[in-house]
């Protein structure tokens, strides 16, 4: 009996310590588990914190850029209103700026291709002594030690009768910013022996002008600290129509006098009360500009616009059939535009020009020529113009405006030119 119980007792035991390691087993089995998952979670939550935080960070430097952005744009605004507001106070509220750039070009120089040292070669020299310099990385001509130096461009073999009744003239000069001892630019538009004087320095304007009506001066000056830029480049323009005078400094209107006599050409000189160094760049002279008064430049038609710049209107869409003088129909359209013009200023005279291609002969070409300008003035008296004002004359194809040698070419040598007389 008693081994029976023994043999129970060790078989239940041995059950137990079976029983045991397998659930001791499974326990360690589910803490390997549970603790592989809180290490992943930690992993998932650690990169999670990484991300929200490169994305914060990552937001707050885009809204810094944005402010920082923001911030620029405002300075930049509020620079720009700064200057609008100096413009508007040197020249007042109502006056606008109303310079425009003639687009026939008489002389120009930038003094690029110049070599540095030695006297600009489209220039003359009239008195002391100029060279090519460069300042704050312009080249530009240099009036030299010793005041009076007189400065003044070649053209047409140095004539002296070059400005039109009709140009602007433009160039920058260079303030330096002295006060007591500051240069002094002078422009001299000559006439004959006589001239108008246009004076600048670092903070003024000054003017004398001959007045065609009684032969006097008028004269005047004008302060314009307020718009000038010291120690740097400033912007001069001129525009001239037939009597108006009117001068721009920085785009700021400064002078405007409506009866000016009419100029031949000019000088530049410097002059100043101690050893100074003046500088001149991008001049440019041209034929053109605005419309005197009566008219504003946006309001003229192209025909206007280009009769009252060159002196002429050039058109190619006066058609012909090939080879004869019969005007095609739609050519009415632009002839009807000319007899408008020529209605609204009947005194003014056109040399009406044939001009074709080089295809055929000259002998050809010649006549035909003639034969199309006179269809075009015989249908414009057809339009009521008056045939006394104009003048038909064939040019064959002497004077090409393109390249013969291509259908684009030829067809812009066929043209009608209407030359002002």
């Amino acid at each position: 009996m008693k081994k029976l119980f023994l043999m129970l007792a060790l078989i239940f035991a041995f059950t137990l310590t079976a029983n045991a390691q397998g659930w001791l087993g499974k326990l360690k089995d589910k803490a390997v588990e549970t603790a592989k998952k809180t290490v992943e979670k930690n992993v998932e939550d650690k990169t999670e914190k990484a991300v929200d935080e490169a994305l914060n960070k990552k937001t707050s430097k885009k809204d810094k850029s944005s402010n920082s952005k923001k911030d620029v744009d405002d300075e930049e605004e509020d620079s720009s209103q700064q200057v609008s507001k100096k413009k508007k106070k040197a020249q007042g509220e109502d006056v606008k700026s109303d310079f425009v750039p003639g687009t026939v070009v008489i002389f120009e120089d930038n003094f690029a291709n110049e070599q540095m040292g030695e006297f600009p070669s489209k220039w003359d020299l009239i008195s002391n002594n100029a060279e090519v310099a460069k300042m704050n990385g312009k080249k530009a001509v240099r009036l030299v030690n010793g005041s009076n130096t007189e400065i003044t461009p070649l053209i047409k073999d140095g004539s002296k009768n070059y400005l039109p009744d009709f140009y602007t003239l433009e160039f920058d000069y260079f303030v330096t910013g002295e006060e007591d001892h500051s240069s002094c630019y002078k422009l001299l538009l000559k006439i004959d022996n006589d001239h108008h004087l246009i004076g600048f320095n670092t903070d003024r304007i000054w003017w004398s002008v001959i007045n065609p009506n009684t032969e006097n001066e008028v004269s005047g000056t004008k302060d314009y600290a307020e718009i000038i830029n010291e120690n740097d480049w400033n912007h001069f323009a001129l525009s001239f129509n037939k009597r108006a005078l009117k001068v721009y400094i920085n785009d700021v209107r400064m002078i405007n006098i409506p009866n000016a006599k009419p100029a031949e050409w000019f000088i530049f000189e410097n002059e100043f009360w101690e050893d100074h160094l003046d500088y001149i760049t991008n001049v440019r002279l041209a034929k053109g500009g605005v419309e005197l008064y009566e008219r504003n430049a946006q309001e003229m038609s192209p025909i206007e616009k280009a009769i009252a710049e060159t002196g002429q209107f050039v058109t190619n869409n006066i058609l012909f059939d090939t080879g004869k003088a019969s005007l095609k129909s739609e050519s009415m359209n632009e002839i009807q535009k000319i007899a408008e013009y020529m209605k609204k200023n009947p005194s003014v005279r056109f040399e009406v020009q044939g001009h074709t291609d080089n295809q055929g002969s000259d002998k050809i070409n010649d006549q035909l020529s003639q034969q199309r300008a006179e269809a075009v003035v015989k249908a414009l008296e057809g339009l009521g113009v008056d045939a006394f004002n104009l003048r038909p004359v064939g040019k064959g194809s002497h004077e090409p405006v393109a390249d013969n040698k291509t259908e684009d070419g030829r067809a812009k040598n066929r043209r009608v030119v209407f030359i002002k007389k």
